[in-house]
């Protein structure tokens, strides 16, 4: 087993693939995906084994935790924040399902940025931020919209099957004062914003999260929607895509198709 750590300041790609022996934990090495040991270790510990850059990927870490921030967007730091739970479930990676169930009315997919965390955290300063974390991704928070109005704690409206995609894989360094984000719907641009319109940036989120539980390694944070979200419906195919972090695709099916050909 080697160890190997990139340049300061060099941003490290990390993500999980699906191999025949089961899910591998690797990083991006050139032009394949190498193995290592965790995404948790101090430096990246390679195993030897390498992997073909369109091997499948899947969620690229195992969240215990799924945190999401509401009221976050443009305009909203006139209100406190407020953090809701999702079931780790609903986490996904790319090219899985959305599920809708036709029964809970309209779904939006919303783009956003999300954050990995690399250890426990609790009562964090600012100044301890950055070290709390691995890197950052991209979310998608699925919201069946159509329940907000039955459903105040949001339990149905934000825990469907594959109600959480993240991908495509985790970047361990960068820039998140002012990253852009685009989502597509088959092919045609339907929102965009920039991480410079949340009402509460990175920082004072994950003070405030672990000022009220504890965090820890590959648990997720996911920012909030600064403007970026479409309604969606089955057989649609959705493609999230923030500057740094590639591209998050993931198509839209029914629970129960009979069911949504009977409500058409």
């Amino acid at each position: 087993m080697s160890s190997t750590s990139p340049a300061p300041g060099v941003a490290e790609r990390l993500a999980r693939i699906a191999t025949p022996a089961g899910p591998r934990t690797v990083v991006w090495r050139g032009d394949r995906w190498c193995g290592i040991r965790s995404l948790f270790t101090p430096e990246v510990q390679l195993t030897g084994d390498t992997f073909a850059a369109d091997a499948p990927l899947l969620a690229p870490c195992e969240p215990r935790v799924i945190l999401g921030m509401a009221h976050n967007g443009p305009g909203d730091r006139r209100m406190p924040p407020q953090a809701f739970l999702k079931s780790a479930r609903t986490a996904v990676g790319p090219r899985a399902a959305i599920v809708l169930d036709a029964r809970t009315g309209a779904v939006n997919v919303e783009g956003e940025l999300a954050v990995v965390l690399r250890r426990t955290a609790r009562c964090l300063r600012p100044d301890q931020v950055p070290g709390a974390i691995l890197g950052y991704t991209i979310g998608n928070d699925v919201t069946a919209i159509g329940q907000v109005a039955f459903d105040e704690k949001m339990t149905q409206v934000k825990n469907g099957d594959g109600f959480t995609p993240l991908g495509p894989y985790i970047t361990t360094q960068l820039d998140w004062r002012d990253v852009s984000i685009e989502v597509e719907v088959n092919g045609v641009l339907r929102a965009h914003g920039s991480t410079a319109d949340l009402a509460y940036d990175v920082i004072e989120q994950l003070v405030y999260l672990s000022s009220i539980m504890t965090l820890g390694a590959g648990d997720v944070v996911l920012m909030g929607a600064p403007g970026t979200y479409a309604s969606v419906e089955p057989g649609d195919d959705v493609a999230i895509t923030l500057a740094g972090l590639g591209t998050l695709r993931n198509p839209v099916a029914a629970l129960f198709p009979q069911l949504v050909q009977e409500l058409a």
